[in-house]
């Protein structure tokens, strides 16, 4: 039997690789407005970022609890064994909630297979971790094996990313309020990374064009041109232009082809704001 692979929005996948057969989706909520929404499933990214530039404020909630005890039960009764990677628990309450949810369920389903992980990750960096771990599911590898490519995987993901206003986390508390208005008069792009799943600033840096270039060279300085097979990531807040840019940035100095780009999506999206481009990728030399 094929390991079903769980993973949250947050992973920025799109809906395609959430319609394997072995492969579940747990929404995290989004809120504007006076309506709940749950974030790929009755709301997309492009809503949520056209709602943003008109000043609308966004705001965004851990995933059901009574989802997660669904699936969760429905798993036990089938018999299955499953693996859910979610979303960095210093950004979200999801993956605590889903701890609890499977304390609950083992009470009637003691033999319950679910082994929930804390990735520390986010957007692109979760999905590439989720799709490589769906992957080997899909090849047949068993629980062991894939539970160990998922810990390398996490302990070798680089977050590198930035936004094109930071307005949006200043709402969100990443910036204070003062910063982000110096930051929109000089043109300054923040460049952020994650440490053991919390956003972390990296630099400062003047104009777009500079800080796409400084991503570049971070990978480089961050050994992600050595790893053989290297996946790499771009998630983008509705700027494919961009992210497109940046990925033949880095073909121009490498022979790497594996690239996965996608959306920024509406949980993530909803703090980081449109134009953040955001860029993965494994920092040693075995992929």
């Amino acid at each position: 039997m094929t390991i079903k692979i769980i993973a949250d929005s947050a992973c920025d996948l799109s809906k395609d690789f959430f319609n394997q057969e072995h492969v579940a989706l747990i929404p995290l909520k989004v809120l504007f407005g006076e309506t709940e929404y749950e974030d790929m499933v009755t709301i997309d990214s492009s809503t949520v970022y056209n709602a943003m530039r008109e000043g609308q404020v966004v705001k965004t909630s851990q995933a059901s609890p009574n989802m997660m005890k669904e699936l969760f039960t429905e798993i036990a009764e089938k018999g299955q064994t499953a693996i859910y990677i979610a979303f960095s628990s210093e950004l979200s309450g999801t993956y605590q909630t889903a701890v609890l949810m499977r304390q609950e369920v083992m009470e009637d389903h003691p033999n319950l297979d679910l082994t929930i992980i804390d990735s520390k990750c986010a957007s692109l960096g979760l999905g590439l971790v989720v799709k490589h771990a769906a992957e080997l599911a899909e090849n047949g590898s068993s629980k062991e094996d894939i539970l160990a490519q998922i810990a390398y995987d996490i302990s070798h993901m680089e977050h590198v990313f930035t936004v094109d206003n930071l307005d949006y986390l200043a709402r969100g508390g990443r910036v204070s309020k003062a910063s982000a208005f110096v930051g929109g008069l000089l043109n300054i792009k923040p460049l952020l990374h994650m440490e053991d799943g919390k956003l972390i600033p990296l630099e400062k840096i003047r104009g777009r064009k500079k800080v796409l270039r400084r991503m570049f060279e971070v990978m480089k300085e961050r050994n992600g041109f050595t790893a053989k097979n290297q996946r790499v990531g771009i998630s983008h807040g509705d700027d494919e232009v961009t992210a497109i840019a940046l990925q033949e940035m880095i073909q121009e100095s490498s022979d790497n082809s594996n690239f996965t780009i996608t959306t920024i999506g509406s949980a993530v999206g909803a703090h980081a704001g449109p134009g953040t481009i955001a860029l993965f990728f494994l920092n040693d030399d075995k992929a």
